[in-house]
């Protein structure tokens, strides 16, 4: 989410590597994934992104940071952090090569976002998710397009893979998938059932929360979630904020 987070990132890597960075993946375009990218920049590392996340990234332009300090984080821990744009962007999928490893950036369908990516490693058999997996910890799903994110997860289901990163969370298996897609859909069926009645987003949770497998961590954002649909039972299709609840985190 910031400079110096990246670089106790950078840090934590060079304990392990010395090699170059050549690339950053940033797998959607929230900014708790995205304003690191400025100490990789510095380093010569090509930011890469689906067209969509970069597309979000412009139009949000300096307010990224302007967002993180409404939301929690001060002067001092924005030191250094400047917003730094994906220069290589791809549709359906890229492919790069670095030479004894094969990384493949694939994009199934809007999920969590519309330009959220999986990032596979397959002579690894490693995936890395992004927000199309949250791991006892409740998604957040108010950007989602709840039909793509089943169609994500169902491609995941069909990787041979057996490491897979989540956006939060442990390291995880196809099994914390299949969880993930009865969460969805729990969610999905209780939400436009409480929706036609309800008079606010609390009220909803709180019936929610009933239904829904339990996680750890997250909870704060079944509020958001059920919002969306609180908002599309009345009529308002606007775009629910993501931001406030980064400071969460």
């Amino acid at each position: 989410m910031t400079a110096k987070e990246a670089k106790r990132q950078l840090a934590d890597l060079r304990a392990v590597t010395d090699k170059r960075v050549k690339y950053v993946v940033n797998t959607h375009s929230h900014l708790d994934h995205a304003l690191g990218n400025c100490v990789f920049e510095d380093l010569g590392a090509a930011i890469v992104a689906h067209s969509e996340t970069t597309r979000e990234m412009r139009a949000a332009g300096e307010k990224l940071l302007q967002f993180a300090k409404g939301f929690g984080l001060t002067e001092t821990d924005l030191e250094g952090t400047r917003v730094a744009y994906p220069e290589i962007s791809f549709r359906d999928g890229l492919r790069i090569d670095l030479g004894g490893q094969i990384v493949e950036l694939l994009h199934i369908a809007p999920s969590h976002s519309g330009g959220s990516i999986l990032v596979y490693l397959p002579d690894r058999k490693v995936l890395f998710a992004g927000y199309a997996l949250f791991t006892d910890f409740h998604p957040y799903m108010a950007d989602g397009n709840l039909e793509g994110w089943l169609k994500t997860l169902d491609a995941v289901l069909a990787l041979d893979v057996e490491a897979i990163v989540p956006g939060h969370g442990p390291v995880s298996t196809k099994k914390d998938v299949k969880e993930m897609k009865e969460y969805l859909l729990a969610f999905d069926k209780k939400a436009r059932e409480l929706a036609v009645g309800a008079k606010d987003a609390q009220s909803m949770a709180a019936g929610l929360k009933k239904v829904l497998p339990a996680r750890a961590q997250g909870e704060f954002l079944i509020p958001a979630n059920a919002q969306k649909y609180l908002a599309g039972n009345q009529g308002e299709h606007r775009r629910l904020p993501y931001f406030p609840f980064l400071k969460r985190f």
